[in-house]
């Protein structure tokens, strides 16, 4: 995979940012401005959709992600970028985004996921680079109050959601994905689901090694709103405290105005005005502006 490609900027912070779906895309939008090399990784663990059905048809890990990320990074004028996210309505390819088949094809042609990634990231001009989180395909598993769960749509739909691990146990992490926490100013984790792509990327061993040993400012970006089932209820508290239950402790935390006060022992917490017009997701523009000032 290829070195890190510079954004071109006066010098700023080294960022990192890991997760996935739409929470990690519009975090790596926010950061656009104000860093100087940007980094996403990226969870490669969903079942479910386009990317389930090529996880299992053909051996790759999770595309989707990767696709919404590389989007979020590419050339604001490539048109290939905005066909990434096209998706088929109908026919046997029905359900499938055209970014997913674009790298499940390059990804064959070549004999190497992480190349398709780069091969993309190259076509479509994006500023930063993307790793997916492991190398190979992985599985999510967890306990609940169900019992055991396994793979990212089972869990996603539970609650009482615990010990959060994967299959096989110990996925091998990107190499690069591992030197660039280590060698960042700033790692973000978050927005997103808190199980299904914060902690599903951050609890990759290597990884969460890395994310533990970094010298950099450690940053939890929480969601503004939380109705999905498998963080159904949960408050800021509730979020930091599976991350906590996980051996994750950030150093600083990002809400939205209005979330509750922390306890004394809770890392310290700024709060800002950032949330999208449909009041569920993050606006990049606002979060960047917030971010780049602290």
């Amino acid at each position: 995979m290829s070195q890190n490609r510079p954004l071109n900027r006066d010098i700023g912070p080294r960022v990192v940012a890991l997760g996935g779906g739409h929470g990690l895309a519009a975090l790596l939008r926010a950061a656009r401005p104000f860093a100087d090399e940007l980094v996403g990784i990226v969870s490669v663990a969903d079942d479910g959709g386009s990317s389930g059905r090529l996880r299992r048809e053909l051996g790759l890990p999770a595309p989707g992600d990767l696709r919404r990320c590389l989007s979020a990074l590419a050339d604001d004028d490539s048109i290939l970028s905005e066909a990434l996210e096209y998706r088929f309505e109908s026919g046997p390819l029905e359900g499938h985004a055209v970014g997913n088949l674009l790298i499940a094809g390059l990804a064959g042609s070549c004999g190497d996921f992480g190349a398709a990634i780069d091969e993309v990231s190259r076509l479509v001009g994006v500023r930063g680079e993307i790793y997916p989180a492991t190398v190979g395909p992985v599985t999510l598993m967890a306990d609940s109050d169900a019992g055991l769960l396994r793979g990212q749509v089972t869990i996603e739909r539970a609650a009482g959601i615990r010990n959060l691990r994967f299959d096989p146990p110990n996925p091998e992490a990107s190499p690069l994905a591992v030197k660039a926490l280590l060698e960042a100013d700033q790692v973000y984790l978050g927005p997103g689901s808190l199980f299904t792509s914060v902690l599903a990327t951050v609890m990759v061993p290597e990884l969460k090694q890395a994310f533990l040993s970094t010298k950099a400012k450690r940053i939890f970006v929480a969601n503004i709103a939380n109705d999905k089932a498998e963080a159904k209820g949960f408050n800021l508290a509730s979020h930091v405290q599976a991350l906590e239950d996980h051996g994750i402790s950030p150093d600083l935390i990002v809400a939205p105005a209005g979330s509750e006060k922390l306890g004394t022992y809770a890392p310290p917490v700024a709060y800002g005005d950032f949330a999208a017009d449909d009041g569920w997701g993050h606006d990049p523009e606002a979060l960047g502006l917030f971010l780049g000032a602290l």
